[in-house]
């Protein structure tokens, strides 16, 4: 996957937001941290895993980074790896897919894709 992707996990309010006003100003830990919290393809499933465990009607976004320019800053988090935060609110306009949390036979996480 390209690094100039990075996926926001939403829960289908979130998501309802996003596709009907056109922005997420983010989630309350973002909104409580300040910026919006993404992952990259490597990072995906364990944030799910860790963050959103045992909930169902998940939605990822894949989001743009080269889209939001500056707003997006590489920082260290979860055992040092550097993630993706974004300081600005999240347009659907950068948004390149977005799909429901879903797992393939094998067990592995299926990433939204474009087209």
């Amino acid at each position: 996957m390209a690094d100039n992707i990075a996926y926001k996990i939403l829960t289908a309010d979130q998501m309802h937001v996003l596709e009907h006003e056109g922005v997420f100003e983010g989630a309350p830990i973002d909104l409580a941290d300040g910026y919006i919290h993404l992952s990259t393809a490597a990072q995906v499933e364990e944030t799910l895993g860790k963050h959103f465990s045992g909930q169902a009607g998940l939605w990822l976004a894949a989001v743009d980074l080269e889209a939001m320019g500056d707003a997006v800053r590489w920082e260290p988090s979860r055992g040092g790896q550097l993630f993706p935060h974004l300081y600005a609110p999240l347009p659907l306009v950068a948004v390149t897919a977005y799909g429901e949390v879903h797992y393939e036979p094998d067990g592995a996480l299926r990433l939204p894709v474009a087209g």
